[in-house]
C-alpha cells in the first residue's frame, strides 16, 4: 500500500507557527484584538501584492462579496449576471444585497463566463457582472468581459475567492474591475482560518466598505450609524496569520505550479481523462487541479477506487451548479437543462489532490493510480 494522499491540507511550516505564536502574544498583550495594526498591515501588503490601491480585511469571502456589491451601489431589483458554475455565496450575496442574480452558462475550457454566455443575458435591468475565477484560473476572457461591462455602464466584480496570487497578462486577480472579493477559508492557497478581503482602486468603494464592515459606524471609535452594516470585521489574530501566509504567496504559487506540471505530464495522452488546459499569459495558483473524465465514466466509482488506493479527490468546483440547487430553483425559477455546458463539464470534473506540502513523489503516486483506475474502468 502506498502513501495516503488527502485532497487538501493547510500549509504552516514550523517557523511560521513560531511567528504566529509570537504575534498572538503581542496582540493579547496590546489589548487591541480587532482592527488594529496587524489588520492594517495585512491590508497594505495584500493590496501591494495584488497591484491595487486598497484592500479591506473582512470576516469571510462571503461577506467580502456582499460588502463589495453594496459599496458599488447595487439597488433593489438590479440584475447581476452570475455564472451558474459557482459557490452559493456568489449568487446569495446578490440577493442579500437587494439584487437578483441572473444565471449564465460557462465556457467549457475556462469554467467561467465569456462574452458569448453573457450577451444573451443583458437586459435594461442589468447592473453588473460577476466574474468567478474558478479553481484559481483568471480566464483569458476577463479583460474582454471587463471592457464590455465598462462600455455598457455596468459594474464588474471579481469573485476571486480561489485566486490569491493568480494573474492574467500581468494583472493580478482583484485588479480588473470595480472590486474583487477574496476568501481565506482553510482550504484556500493562503488562509486566515476564516476571513476575506475586498480589493478596489476606488476611494468611494473602500470608504463605504469600511463603514459596512463595522456595523455601519462612520468610524471605528464613533457611535454614529450612517449605514446599516454588520459585524464583518477581521480580528487581529486572523490578520497576523494572514500576514505570515501572504509573505510566502509567490513561493506557494510556484510550488503548486510545479506539482501541476507533474500532473500535466503524467496525464498527457492518458485515456479517459483530460486535464484543464493551460492558457498563455495566465498564472494559475492551482487552488484546484481540475481534470475531466470522458463521458460514460462514472465519477463516483472513479473517486471510490482512488480512495481505496489512498488517494482522495477534492470537492468539485462546482457540483451541482447553482441552477440544480433546490433553493435557487425555488428562488430563481431555474431548472435542469437550461445550462447544458455547465451541466456537462461539472458532472465530469474531478479535483486531484493539490496542496503546498504535497510532495513530488506523492503527485507521481496520484498519477500512477489515476492511470491504473482508468484502465480498470475500461477507459
Amino acid at each position: 500500500m502506498g502513501p495516503s494522499v488527502p485532497p487538501v491540507k493547510p500549509f504552516f511550516p514550523d517557523e511560521d507557527i513560531e511567528q504566529v505564536k509570537a504575534d498572538v502574544e503581542a496582540i493579547l498583550r496590546s489589548g487591541m484584538l480587532t482592527l488594529g495594526s496587524y489588520t492594517k498591515k495585512f491590508e497594505e501588503e495584500f493590496a501591494k501584492a495584488h497591484g491595487v490601491r486598497h484592500a479591506l480585511a473582512v470576516s469571510s469571502g462571503t461577506s467580502a462579496l456582499e460588502i463589495a456589491l453594496r459599496s458599488i451601489g447595487l439597488r433593489s431589483g438590479d440584475e447581476v449576471i452570475v455564472p451558474t458554475n459557482t459557490f452559493t455565496a456568489t449568487a446569495a450575496a446578490v440577493i442579500f444585497a437587494g439584487g437578483r442574480p441572473v444565471l449564465a452558462d460557462i465556457n467549457p475550457e475556462t469554467l467561467a463566463l465569456d462574452l458569448q454566455t453573457i450577451t444573451p443575458k443583458l437586459t435594461r435591468k442589468t447592473r453588473g457582472i460577476i466574474m468567478v475565477h474558478i479553481g484559481g484560473l483568471v480566464s483569458p476572457d476577463t479583460p474582454e468581459v471587463a471592457r464590455l461591462a465598462k462600455d455598457s455602464g455596468l459594474f464588474f466584480l471579481e469573485d476571486a475567492a480561489h485566486a490569491q496570487g493568480s494573474s492574467f497578462q500581468g494583472v493580478k486577480a482583484g485588479g480588473f474591475g470595480d472590486a474583487g472579493a477574496f476568501s481565506f477559508y482553510p482550504t484556500k492557497v493562503i488562509t486566515t482560518g476564516e476571513g476575506g478581503m475586498v480589493t478596489t482602486n476606488s476611494e468611494e468603494v473602500v470608504h463605504k466598505a469600511s463603514i459596512l464592515r463595522d456595523q455601519g459606524k462612520e468610524s471605528f471609535n464613533s457611535s454614529t450609524i450612517v449605514e446599516l452594516g454588520y459585524n464583518w470585521r477581521m480580528d487581529e489574530v486572523s490578520a497576523a496569520i494572514g500576514l505570515v501566509q501572504l509573505r510566502r504567496l509567490d513561493w506557494i504559487v510556484a510550488v503548486r505550479n510545479r506539482l501541476a506540471e507533474i500532473y500535466d505530464r503524467g496525464l498527457a495522452g492518458a485515456k479517459g481523462i483530460r486535464p484543464q488546459r493551460r492558457f498563455d499569459g495566465a498564472v494559475n495558483n492551482y487552488y484546484k487541479y481540475t481534470a475531466f473524465l470522458d463521458r460514460g465514466l462514472d465519477r463516483e466509482s472513479f473517486k471510490r477506487k482512488l480512495r481505496e488506493r489512498g488517494v482522495r479527490c477534492g470537492g468539485e468546483v462546482y457540483w451541482p451548479p447553482i441552477h440544480l440547487q433546490p433553493a435557487y430553483q425555488r428562488e430563481l425559477g431555474v431548472k435542469q437543462g437550461e445550462f447544458p455546458v455547465a451541466e456537462d463539464v461539472t458532472s465530469r470534473m474531478v479535483e486531484l489532490p493539490m496542496f503546498t506540502s504535497l510532495t513530488e513523489e506523492e503527485a507521481r503516486y496520484v498519477v500512477e493510480n489515476v492511470r491504473q483506475v482508468l484502465e480498470e474502468m475500461g477507459a
